[in-house]
């Protein structure tokens, strides 16, 4: 396939010519006998776009789930009017939600979820992913099945008596079964955004795993690469197809921290069967915990910070030596942005996903949606990292603005090395994002409308805005 008349960042004109799943040529190009030609027609050819922390399943999962809380539900009243709602039109099956955060109603549990719906079966997850919460109507069906399929897992249904269910998810996939999901609809929506890859950062990924998602690519439901992060099992597991074994994935909580000397034994085991560590980090606690862990266990490219929510200034030296890399969310300042200013003092507004400060001191940068816990289209986050603005327009640490290159350049990294960039060259993977428009026209709003055709492993998948 040939792609003619198309440009670079830089504005120069190039033909780019794939064969197979690389690039083969560069240059001005004369199209070769049957071969199919793209004119881009002076638009902008960039690398495929890569998702450097996404939660594939959660996120097909979500496809079909209410949000419950910010950016789209700021209030009790709106909670209440939305499950209302939501119950009225589905009085038979389950409601899911998703995102709930205690600034929409607090600290809600089954009595208050009884009140607003008392006969379907509400679950809503916070939005940190680890709690659950139900109304009476969910638990009831919950034990009905517990009974029959899972008896050992009454006694802990049975203790959540408020409702709240934390770190429940195997005992939940256990008794009600896992979904099918829309893996299609969500693989497409990302092609739709120019994402050709992702690296799924599900702390729990094993083998099982691995073959889920080799079968969704085979049934070309799933058309992005992935990278796949998780548990120990999947070391020395061979890559399948478009799927490569990514980082252990360490997932910290500041209430039940592990052992330092645990932590940094288990980077030093995943270093010897040369697997990268990525640890989850969203307070200064953790990272400051994490840093003390690689300095003791030492470090391999690749290894990984993940959000990096709240830094330090301190901190950037450590991570700059250490040579870790931090994959951020900027969109969250946007998406959550009005919470933080509730929630976090003035003074460490600025310590909120920062992005200059990370590259002026050296360390290495990348961006993830974090989906579904933050909107996966990466123009948002780019626009985010741009302007830092939340949904009501309030700018949280100015100083951390990045240019609209430099936004761009967090998801243009390569899947296993987020830090090294992937550039349209000969021998590169014909994994592209052409463009409606030359940079010098998108990099004014950063919007995904501009996605024109999205190229993965040398195959076209367009039609998205028109």
């Amino acid at each position: 396939m040939l792609i003619r008349n198309a440009s670079l960042l830089d504005g120069a004109a190039i033909d780019v010519r794939l064969s197979g799943s690389r690039i083969s040529e560069l240059g001005r190009l004369q199209a070769l006998a049957r071969e199919p030609v793209i004119d881009a027609s002076g638009s902008c050819l960039l690398p495929g776009l890569h998702d450097h922390h996404i939660h594939l399943r959660a996120t097909s999962a979500a496809l079909d789930s209410i949000r419950c809380g910010p950016p789209e539900v700021h209030s009790a009243e709106e909670l209440q009017e939305l499950l209302a709602t939501a119950a009225t039109r589905n009085a038979t099956g389950w409601i899911r939600g998703m995102g709930y955060h205690p600034s929409v109603a607090g600290e809600i549990n089954r009595d208050w979820l009884d009140r607003v719906v008392p006969t379907t079966p509400v679950r809503i997850q916070h939005r940190s992913g680890r709690l659950w919460i139900l109304n009476s109507a969910a638990i009831d069906l919950l034990k009905q099945r517990a009974r029959s399929l899972v008896p050992n897992s009454l006694s802990t249904i049975d203790s959540a008596e408020d409702g709240r269910f934390l770190d429940t998810d195997t005992l939940f996939a256990d008794v009600l079964g896992h979904r099918a999901l829309p893996i299609a609809a969500i693989s497409r929506q990302l092609a739709s955004y120019g994402v050709t890859g992702i690296t799924d950062m599900n702390p729990g990924n094993g083998p099982d795993d691995l073959s889920a998602m080799f079968g969704w690519q085979r049934s070309g439901d799933l058309l992005q690469r992935v990278s796949l992060a998780g548990k120990a099992s999947l070391s020395g597991l061979a890559s399948k197809s478009m799927i490569s074994i990514s980082s252990l994935k360490v997932h910290l909580h500041d209430h039940d921290l592990p052992e330092l000397d645990a932590l940094s034994q288990a980077i030093r085991e995943a270093h010897k069967l040369d697997r990268p560590v990525a640890v989850h980090c969203v307070t200064d606690l953790a990272l400051i915990f994490t840093v003390a862990a690689f300095e003791s266990a030492g470090t391999i490219p690749g290894d990984r910070i993940e959000h990096a929510s709240v830094t330090p200034d301190e901190m950037f030296e450590p991570l700059r030596r250490l040579g870790l890399i931090v994959v951020t969310q900027p969109h969250f300042i946007h998406e959550r942005g009005r919470t933080y200013l509730q929630d976090i003092p003035v003074a460490e507004h600025h310590l909120l996903y920062r992005c200059r400060s990370f590259l002026n001191a050296g360390v290495a940068l990348a961006g993830g949606s974090d989906a579904p816990f933050g909107a996966p289209d990466p123009w948002a986050a780019m626009r985010a990292a741009v302007n830092r603005a939340t949904s009501d327009g309030t700018i949280i640490g100015p100083d951390e603005c990045l240019t609209p290159e430099e936004a761009l350049a967090l998801f243009t990294g390569r899947a296993e090395r987020p830090d090294l960039p992937r550039n349209i060259t000969v021998g590169e993977l014909a994994d592209l994002c052409l463009l409606d428009q030359p940079w010098s026209v998108v990099r004014k709003d950063l919007d995904a409308r501009h996605v024109r055709m999205t190229i993965i492993d040398g195959k076209p998948i367009n039609g998205f805005h028109q």
